[in-house]
């Protein structure tokens, strides 16, 4: 995976140093070039000296061809216009952002970025939400702890209660999707194919979620 993570703090730096350790090729992005002193000595890593709302400096930086792209600077509206240059005239496929101010967490919902509040903000959190980018979030509360996910129901499970998804502290089956009406379903309601189904996860969980739907039957 190709990730671009524009700020080089404590948290950008740590994060680039983990995917880079896991294989993927990261690109860095400060208007800081001290800042390159916190990244990690790797073949994988390259920083670059800008801003990252910058599309020449992102460009550089390969945007055009990122997978992934992580806006943690230490302000939120430089924040708010990278990601959305990101997603909106690049089309990266995965965009996330770091916030101060929660009050603004419409704002980037309203544009379809997931965002994880600095007040718990952990470079755990980041990690799982690029590693399961195909569980996009509908929404988050709190700080990003506890995340709400739509999938359809896989095959394995159809015809078995929706209930077997369930981990007691950890994902919750809370609504599905059928034939275009919506329920609450059951103890004993089955699974049915087209079944849209949203999960109550939490980001710790993220990759156990991923394990059920990845799931064939046999397995």
């Amino acid at each position: 995976m190709k990730v671009i993570v524009v700020g080089c703090g404590r948290v950008g730096s740590t994060l680039a140093g983990l995917l880079a350790t896991e294989g993927h090729d990261v690109q860095v992005v400060d208007r800081r070039p001290k800042a390159a002193q916190r990244l990690p000595d790797s073949p994988r890593i390259r920083f670059h000296e800008g801003n990252g709302y910058s599309r020449a400096v992102l460009r550089t930086a390969g945007i055009e061809h990122a997978d992934a792209f992580v806006a943690v600077t230490s302000g939120d509206n430089s924040n708010i216009v990278s990601a959305r240059t990101a997603k909106e005239t690049y089309r990266v496929p995965i965009v996330l952002a770091r916030i101060y101010d929660p009050r603004r967490a419409d704002i980037y919902r309203e544009l379809g970025i997931p965002t994880i509040a600095s007040v718990r903000w952990t470079v755990h959190q980041i990690h799982q939400m690029l590693l399961h980018r195909h569980l996009s979030p509908e929404l988050s509360f709190g700080n990003g702890e506890t995340l709400l996910i739509r999938s359809e129901v896989p095959d394995y499970l159809i015809g078995r209660r929706l209930t077997e998804f369930d981990v007691d502290g950890e994902i919750r089956v809370v609504e599905v999707t059928r034939a275009g009406r919506s329920l609450i379903p059951a103890h004993s309601t089955p699974a049915q194919a087209g079944d849209l189904v949203t999960f109550a996860v939490a980001a710790t969980a993220l990759g156990r979620l991923r394990g059920f739907l990845d799931k064939e039957l046999g397995t």
